[in-house]
């Protein structure tokens, strides 16, 4: 199966992360009613990283938790061990198998917190080093770049934090929120010829489309550090993402007609800021795409991308990100490039 294959497959995907693990959130909501904790800690590396990203906004915003990112080699380099008893402490990785996100699971499991493995492989060291395992039911993932393996590491938190809720009602409306999911991703494929064709255009127009800038707030600073991960990896693109108030502090010094600003702008809490940096940044002569599902901010960039309106800001970077992925891919392919052989990568990483 090929990458452009398994980006293809995603809806599918996504319906069977949804009819999984079932048991296995309910004992986790189970057991976190019965002895709450006071925060998350969540380790990973690479996309699942950018997973747990996504976790600090849905997890801070639905239900209110403070959630942290773990610094692996402060166990696995160090030898010191972090006091977490009063967290849920998550690993993510597709394979399971990176030894430094097992390590601080192993390592918070003897301190006695809860701990909880995502994993594409309920068969990993990182499942058997945990109390709970959510599977991602992705399938055989075979693309070296991660793709339905993020997105239904986004679908497993957003079901973690579904589990979660205690009001009925809450709880009814995000399932069918949830159910919903795979009819979106489906029609967020559907631009697929557009996507390409903007690829084309800009390695066109930029010349080697060698550099570009990528923002996004809130729950879309996950997708926009997937999308810059996705052009480095595939096309060997220096793309550099950024928060869209991180941006403001510095970095828009950077751009300049040439460098196009690729610009995560859809419905929500962060949309009216988005649509300030579009007006600046079409005042500075810079080159944008515009994925919203909002017409009057697309018909603010250069090009845009269409995504499909009425998904609940939740839930939206499990679908924002996959025009985002194909738009890599025929990125890496007009760049003369083969998305199914990115240079240096393996499948799997193991960092110590």
């Amino acid at each position: 199966m090929t990458l452009h294959d398994e980006i293809l497959e995603q809806p599918a995907a996504l319906a069977r992360q949804l009819a999984s693990a079932r048991d296995a959130l309910g004992a986790l909501a189970v057991r976190l009613r019965a002895k709450p904790v006071e925060s998350f800690v969540i380790a990973a590396r690479g996309s699942s990283d950018h997973a747990a990203i996504y976790g600090q906004y849905v997890l801070g915003v639905r239900n209110q938790l403070s959630v942290g990112l773990a610094t692996p080699s402060v166990v696995s380099l160090y030898g010191a061990h972090p006091r977490v008893a009063r967290s849920l402490v998550i690993g993510i990785s597709q394979s399971g198998a990176s030894p430094d996100i097992v390590s601080v699971l192993a390592s918070a499991r003897r301190a006695g917190a809860p701990t909880l493995a995502i994993t594409n492989d309920p068969a990993s060291p990182l499942a058997e080093a945990a109390e709970h395992v959510i599977d991602l039911a992705a399938g055989p993932e075979r693309a070296v770049a991660a793709t339905k393996t993020y997105t239904t590491s986004l679908l497993a938190i957003a079901r973690l934090s579904a589990a979660l809720d205690a009001d009925t009602a809450t709880a009814a409306s995000a399932a069918a929120e949830l159910a919903a999911l795979p009819a979106f991703a489906s029609a967020a494929l559907g631009v697929e010829s557009q996507v390409e064709a903007i690829a084309r255009e800009l390695r066109a127009e930029a010349g080697a489309f060698d550099r570009c800038v990528i923002v996004g707030r809130g729950f879309e600073y996950a997708t926009a550090r997937e999308w810059a991960l996705k052009l480095k990896e595939l096309a060997r693109v220096f793309a550099d993402p950024y928060s869209a108030a991180d941006f403001l502090h510095g970095p828009i010094a950077l751009v300049q007609p040439g460098i196009p600003v690729l610009v995560l702008a859809p419905a929500g809490a962060a949309a009216d800021g988005q649509r300030e940096l579009l007006h600046d940044l079409a005042a500075r002569r810079v080159a944008t795409v515009v994925v919203s599902d909002d017409a009057e901010t697309r018909a603010l960039g250069r090009w845009s991308i269409e995504l499909p309106p009425g998904l609940p800001e939740w839930l939206r970077p499990v679908v924002s990100i996959l025009p985002a992925q194909l738009f890599a891919y025929h990125a890496t392919i007009a760049r003369g490039l083969d998305p199914d052989a990115p240079r240096y990568l393996a499948k799997v990483t193991r960092t110590l």
